[in-house]
């Protein structure tokens, strides 16, 4: 199989896109946690499991955190499968749109799970979401497995 490289820079606009959104809510994260573990008065103890002290927090204070996490997590495949994208010349068109859409979707997800969290509209987004990146695996495997 001989792959030709040709960075197509297009869609590495979403992928910063997505990476400015990650540490916006790394800010928005620690902007609510840090008032909120001095409200509570809480004595960090790194002898404590992991988790157990920031459970106690508000779930508001929370849910900015588990977001976040969430970015580290399925988008990581986004940034993968772009690159991949882009490498073979094909970051432009249908692939350009389905990268925005999905940044789109994963910013629509951080802000139904940061300000409420209703659970059935974050999974209807993150669903929809890992559609638009199974699209975009379908289409660089179509061209890598050529």
């Amino acid at each position: 199989m001989n792959i030709s490289v040709t960075v197509d820079s297009a869609i590495l606009q979403p992928v910063v896109a997505l990476v400015a959104w990650t540490m916006l809510m790394w800010a928005w994260m620690y902007v609510t946690r840090i008032p909120a573990i001095q409200k509570a008065g809480m004595k960090l103890d790194p002898e404590a499991i992991n988790g157990v002290q920031m459970s106690t927090l508000p779930a508001k204070v929370r849910w900015k955190a588990d977001n976040y996490n969430h970015l580290m997590e399925q988008p990581t495949i986004f940034y993968a499968i772009a690159l991949t994208l882009a490498l073979l010349g094909a970051g432009t068109g249908i692939n350009l749109t389905l990268a925005w859409t999905y940044v789109g979707l994963r910013v629509v997800h951080s802000l139904v799970q940061t300000l409420g969290n209703k659970i059935e509209v974050r999974f209807g987004v993150f669903f929809l979401s890992s559609l638009v990146l199974i699209a975009m695996i379908w289409n660089a495997a179509c061209l890598v497995m050529r």
